[in-house]
C-alpha cells in the first residue's frame, strides 16, 4: 500500500501507526528519544521500523505527529531531508482555553509548514478533526486539505488503507478552517455532545 514515516512517538502515533500496519501499509517511525522509538516500533510489530531523528524518514508520506508547537520547527530542522515528500500535519493550534486557536491570523500550521518545507514537498492537512480514540476504534470521515493534487490522491488512498473515508475539503489555505473545525469537535465534546466518543462526517442525501 504506502509507505509512512511517523515523526513523534505520543498517542498519535500510535494509533496511526496501528492503523497503518492492519491497513497492510509499511511503517516507520521516528522519535527524538531512539529508546521510545525503537520500543513503540516493536510494539506496533508488522515490520515496523525505527529511525533515527534528523536523517531522512523512509517513507514517501511523513506524517507529523507532534504538539503543534513543535511541528514547524522540526520540518525546518529536517530541511532537505524532507524533499519530494508528503508532508501531513495532523495537529490542532488550540489557545489555553481550547476555545479558539493558538494564531491569530488566517494562517495555519500546515500552511507555515509549507513555507519550512522544501519546495519540492507537498503539504497536506489531515486527521485533526478526529479524536485519538476515535481514530483508533471507528471509521470516521477524514477531512483534508492541500494545494497537490497528487499528494492529496497519495493521502487519500492511505485513508482508505485505515478504512476511512477522506474527504477532500480544498486547497492549503482551507486548512485553517480545518483547525477552526478542530475548535468545534471540542466545543460539542464539552457541551452538545457531552462526550469525546464521536467525529464529525458528511451525511448524503439519496438522489
Amino acid at each position: 500500500m504506502s509507505s509512512i514515516s511517523i515523526i513523534g512517538t505520543g498517542n498519535m502515533a500510535r494509533t496511526l501507526g496501528a492503523r497503518a500496519i492492519t491497513g497492510g501499509n509499511a511503517v516507520e517511525v521516528i522519535g527524538r528519544d531512539q529508546s521510545k522509538a525503537t520500543a513503540l516500533a516493536q510494539d506496533l510489530g508488522g515490520g515496523t521500523t525505527a529511525g533515527a531523528w534528523g536523517t531522512a524518514p523512509a517513507g514517501d508520506i511523513v506524517i507529523v505527529a507532534l504538539l503543534h508547537d513543535g511541528v514547524v520547527p522540526t520540518v525546518a530542522q529536517y530541511g532537505d531531508a524532507l524533499a519530494g515528500k508528503v508532508i501531513v500535519d495532523i495537529s490542532n493550534p488550540f489557545n489555553s482555553a481550547f476555545d479558539g486557536l493558538a494564531h491569530r491570523e488566517q494562517t495555519s500550521i500546515a500552511r507555515e509548514v509549507a513555507k519550512a518545507a522544501p519546495a519540492s514537498a507537498s503539504v497536506v492537512k489531515a486527521f485533526n478533526t478526529v479524536f485519538r480514540h476515535v481514530l483508533e476504534k471507528g471509521r470516521p470521515d477524514v477531512f483534508l486539505a492541500g494545494d497537490d493534487a497528487h499528494a492529496k490522491a497519495r493521502v487519500e488512498a492511505f485513508v482508505e488503507s485505515l478504512g476511512m473515508r477522506p474527504l477532500d475539503v480544498g486547497g492549503l489555505a482551507m486548512a485553517h478552517w480545518l483547525e477552526g473545525a478542530g475548535v468545534v469537535t471540542v466545543g460539542l465534546a464539552n457541551h452538545g455532545v457531552g462526550n469525546l466518543d464521536f467525529a464529525l462526517g458528511i451525511t448524503e442525501l439519496p438522489a
